[in-house]
């Protein structure tokens, strides 16, 4: 914990840190101010044992979105002109219910073996991306790379597109009630708290689907942090 510091910012003397911020805490609690658990943690626990989690997070990058933001000048192939991509994955995440997710678990073997990347063509944009995210969520999963790239596209495919977002060829705007209703129309047994949406400069960037650790069903995701998308947003076109 960092120590307390005055209203102009210098520490007072001869006043122990910790009565400080005991008092500080205090007077934010008593006036609703205190911010809020996801905000004074840090989120990734890396090197935590393989397959300690509570449920998994699915995370669908929109395309356009990520393009628009430095995914294009990065080179990314699925930025090339004319690919006309929607929603893709970007990853199967575990999650801790209290907020916070586990990274780079061991042991287990850093790079998948050719065969194993196999199961991930065609659900992840690239081989890149999927190696990526063996090493810092995979390998908490507790699965072998072959079985968690199935269980990547078995979550992939479990969920429903809703029907305005798989033609997009012009902007739209959304608002977050407004999308996660589209996405819970077209999913039977999602809820709106089972999901999260993601935007960046005021742009769809992602859509964030929780579910059961053993992917039977979808479940209520866990603590969340601050809003990642303000009540309205851009839906980038695809290209």
């Amino acid at each position: 914990m960092q120590a307390a510091s005055s209203a102009d910012g210098v520490a007072p003397a001869r006043r122990t840190p910790r009565i400080i911020g005991a008092a500080l805490l205090a007077i934010a609690l008593a006036l609703g101010l205190a911010a809020p658990v996801a905000a004074q943690r840090s989120s990734a626990s890396r090197g935590a044992p393989a397959g300690q989690f509570d449920y998994y997070l699915l995370a669908l990058s929109w395309s356009p979105g990520f393009c628009a933001a430095g995914g294009a000048e990065k080179g990314r192939s699925q930025c090339d002109l004319g690919r006309q991509l929607g929603f893709v994955v970007h990853g199967l995440w575990p999650q801790y219910a209290g907020n916070g997710y586990p990274s780079e678990c061991a042991p287990a073997a850093r790079f998948p073996s050719r065969l194993a990347l196999e199961g991930a063509d065609g659900v992840f944009p690239d081989r890149g991306l999927a190696r990526h995210e063996w090493r810092i969520h995979g390998t908490c999963s507790g699965k072998s790379p072959t079985d968690f790239f199935a269980d990547v596209r078995r979550a992939r495919d479990a969920v429903t597109i809703p029907a305005a977002f798989k033609t997009s060829p012009d902007t739209q705007r959304w608002t977050v009630l407004d999308l996660k209703r589209a996405f819970v129309a077209a999913n039977p047994g999602l809820r709106t708290d089972m999901m999260d949406v993601s935007c960046r400069r005021g742009a769809l960037q992602e859509v964030l689907i929780c579910f059961s650790k053993d992917l039977r069903a979808f479940t209520p995701c866990g603590e969340r942090g601050p809003p990642r998308c303000r009540a309205a947003f851009r839906v980038d076109p695809m290209r």
